[in-house]
């Protein structure tokens, strides 16, 4: 019986040596992965001096790592096995109670304190504007009380302390951590697949930054809600394929009494001669991310260099945002209260900020970038480059 046990668990290892690599190569290969949001990789091509330097090998490896049959299911299996062993945190992000959240680690400070420099630069340049930083923490700065016990992470309300302890006097700092963490408890502030913030949440920091820039906010009630889906899992989900919590919604606010929108201009590339790439579109919603799965870009579409929005109030008031895309579900209740609205984001310029607005043009600047993206990033620096 033990020997015919042994056969058999041969002759099937056996198959699955022969049988899964021809269905791999077998099978038809996509080079995105959607549900992970990462690129795959190609097969390499055999060259004499690639297999001698082992790169044909090892590019041969990632190929077939990328590919072979019933990979997600593979790394399904593999997620809740860890986790049933006790391991609590997955490519970067812990699992917890219905709720996934990023392991933010302490950042370089050195780089931190380029930004703060930028930011103070910029607004000594531009002193005439009032300008004004609103820094968001995530939903792993907000939802503490859900991570795993003693588990490294960013203390963000110290972190944005810090940030806005070396902005200039000139600069206002608006600081929503408090309202949000007040908020937590009971309200649907942040996705729990994703690391954006919800409209509402978005919402609760339009309460507060409104009021900085001048304006009373329009009541939470004034607004119908639809729910525009609610099988929304996005770029914390791509990290772990772990989908045990429960599915996203995504809200759209709507405010009939409200502005309109009157023209969105979408800067998608910066030509070399500076000339700009631009397209039109009817509105700040791109619905047909609804059937697709990174739901959040139907808040102004995919993360663009430049986009400008132009609404019917009846006022000279105009703000520029420098952002990351916390910004893009949050520019829908500015529009009830400026006539333009311009987004710059830094990520996707490499160009001089002068060679595509000018700042004296406006009433406020605004830079929102969320506590995580802000701990890291290395593009605000680009506001003191002259190109």
């Amino acid at each position: 019986m033990k020997n015919r046990q042994k056969r058999w668990s041969a002759i099937i290892f056996l198959l699955i040596l022969i049988i899964l690599p021809i269905m791999t190569f077998a099978s038809k290969k996509e080079y995105f992965s959607e549900i992970e949001n990462k690129s795959l990789a190609r097969m390499p091509k055999l060259t004499i001096s690639k297999v001698k330097d082992k790169s044909f090998m090892n590019g041969f490896e990632s190929f077939f790592a990328d590919h072979f049959t019933g990979r997600i299911k593979w790394i399904e299996t593999k997620v809740d096995a860890e986790l049933l062993v006790g391991k609590t945190e997955l490519n970067g992000i812990y699992v917890c109670d219905n709720m996934l959240l990023e392991h933010l680690p302490n950042p370089d400070y050195t780089e931190v304190d380029k930004a703060v420099s930028a930011i103070n630069g910029f607004a000594t340049e531009n002193g005439n504007v009032p300008i004004s930083v609103m820094l968001a923490p995530t939903s792993g700065g907000i939802y503490t009380d859900k991570l795993p016990k003693n588990a490294p992470q960013l203390d963000q309300k110290a972190f944005i302390d810090y940030v806005y302890s070396e902005l200039g006097e000139n600069i206002t700092k608006i600081d929503i951590y408090n309202t949000l963490y007040t908020a937590r408890t009971d309200n649907y502030i942040y996705y729990r697949n994703d690391h954006h913030w919800t409209s509402l949440g978005a919402y609760y920091a339009y309460n507060t930054a409104i009021q900085k820039l001048g304006f009373s906010p329009v009541s939470y009630d004034r607004f119908d809600i639809e729910h525009a889906s609610g099988d929304f899992r996005g770029t914390f989900y791509s990290k772990t394929l772990y989908k045990k919590t429960d599915a996203d919604t995504v809200d759209i606010y709507k405010y009939d009494a409200g502005a309109n929108v009157t023209d969105v201009t979408i800067t998608k590339a910066i030509n070399p001669d500076g000339s700009l790439q631009t397209e039109q579109h009817d509105g700040l919603y791109f619905r047909e991310f609804l059937d697709q799965k990174d739901k959040y870009c139907t808040f102004l579409g995919s993360n663009q260099p430049m986009v400008d929005i132009k609404t019917d109030v009846r006022n000279d008031k105009k703000i520029l945002i420098i952002k990351d895309s916390y910004a893009n579900c949050f520019v829908p209740f500015l529009i009830n209260h400026y006539s333009e609205i311009t987004l710059l984001d830094l990520r996707y310029i490499q160009t001089s900020y002068k060679n595509l607005v000018n700042v004296s043009d406006y009433t406020n600047v605004l830079f929102l970038y969320n506590a995580s993206t802000f701990s890291t990033d290395e593009n605000l620096k680009k506001l003191m480059y002259n190109y």
